[in-house]
């Protein structure tokens, strides 16, 4: 198995580069050179599964399941310390900071909507059950959707109104997306498969390894590099796949597939330039967590690592550095009540570790 196996400069040498790869790197370079010359702290976070494509003209595929729940709370926490500017690479239709607050399957938008003045919604009136799809179209005239319960006018059509118990906190989650939008501290960009994933993950941390601030001073150590994301273990190298999908009249399917490159190494060793590297750990078996997370900053040499025990991990996990391990955890009952998230805490951590890092370089 060793000879087929890909390190990382062999799978970038063999394997075609994403399509849109340029222009997803050229918009990052603008973005990271904006706040690297404003001597701002950019973190580059990784969240979401990645797929492995099993045809050319992909029909199947494997997936690593994950919502992207920490990397968006997380995301959310670091632009809230006024700290970062974060680069957000997830999943495509992942959760992302701000709107994962109403996702498909918690809170659903249309379900914080009220409908006002109109005879459908209380089986008054007739009309189409399913509009055209024509019909369901923005039109070029804004609509407005008031917060505030206004006098019933039943000369006034049917009204949208949201409803008065989710208000206050829908402005707040609001009143942030804008303000980040406004100040232009993140920036979004999406992978699908792992192939994609690798491509943009040494693209973007080139960028932040050699950027540079107005005086010239690499932005280093001012980078954080915080991979969250669930990355498959194997891929099929594209010399080996079905151009077309696989027929399953063909009976049993039997595929050997490659380990997927180890590229922490060349992050940590050549990409970042000092940059402060953060992975993660997630294992099933408590007994192991601490002797793999060691033996991941063994085999990679970077900062730290964040271990997770698969049952426990929305209000427990360990800190492990070179030195020692820190466990961290919050109420259980706070957790699923939703009035408490662990990734706030993992945040302050974590800035604080990343400020006597940077304290480090200049002493």
């Amino acid at each position: 198995m060793a000879s087929t196996d890909y390190d990382a400069e062999a799978f970038f040498a063999d394997s075609d580069p994403p399509p849109k790869l340029d222009e997803e790197l050229r918009a990052a370079q603008s973005f990271i050179a904006r706040h690297a010359r404003e001597g701002r702290r950019i973190v580059l976070i990784t969240s979401g599964g990645t797929t492995v494509p099993l045809e050319k003209n992909t029909v199947r595929f494997l997936d690593n399941f994950s919502a992207g729940t920490r990397g968006a709370a997380s995301a959310e926490y670091f632009l809230r310390s006024g700290h970062y500017a974060v680069i957000f690479m997830h999943r495509q239709h992942s959760l992302q900071p701000f709107s994962r607050h109403y996702s498909h399957s918690v809170n659903p938008f249309l379900s914080l909507l009220e409908l006002q003045n109109d005879d459908v919604a209380t089986a008054k009136g007739r009309t189409e059950l399913f509009p055209s799809l024509a019909a369901m179209r923005p039109t070029q005239e804004t609509q407005h959707v008031s917060p505030q319960v206004e006098r019933r006018d039943s000369t006034q059509g049917p009204q949208i109104r949201i409803k008065t118990a989710d208000r206050a906190c829908l402005i707040t989650i609001l009143r942030s997306y804008k303000l980040i939008q406004s100040l232009g501290l993140l920036h979004n960009i999406s992978f699908t498969t792992v192939h994609d994933y690798l491509f943009l993950l040494r693209g973007v941390s080139r960028l932040m390894g050699s950027s540079e601030d107005e005086n010239n001073r690499p932005l280093g150590r001012q980078g954080m590099y915080y991979l969250a994301a669930a990355v498959s273990d194997f891929f099929l190298p594209a010399t080996e796949m079905s151009e077309h999908k696989i027929q399953s009249r063909e009976g049993s399917l039997v595929i050997e597939m490659r380990p997927v490159p180890k590229v922490l190494k060349p992050l940590v060793e050549q990409w970042s330039n000092e940059g402060f590297t953060v992975s993660f750990k997630l294992e099933t078996d408590p007994q192991l967590l601490i002797p793999k997370a060691r033996a991941a900053l063994q085999r990679y040499g970077h900062q730290l690592v964040i271990g997770n025990d698969l049952n426990r991990r929305k209000f427990e996990v360990v800190f492990v550095d070179q030195q020692d391990e820190d466990w961290l955890r919050i109420s259980q009952q706070q957790t699923e009540a939703g009035e408490r998230e662990i990734e706030e805490d993992i945040v302050d951590k974590l800035i604080a570790r990343h400020t006597e890092y940077i304290a480090k370089s200049s002493s």
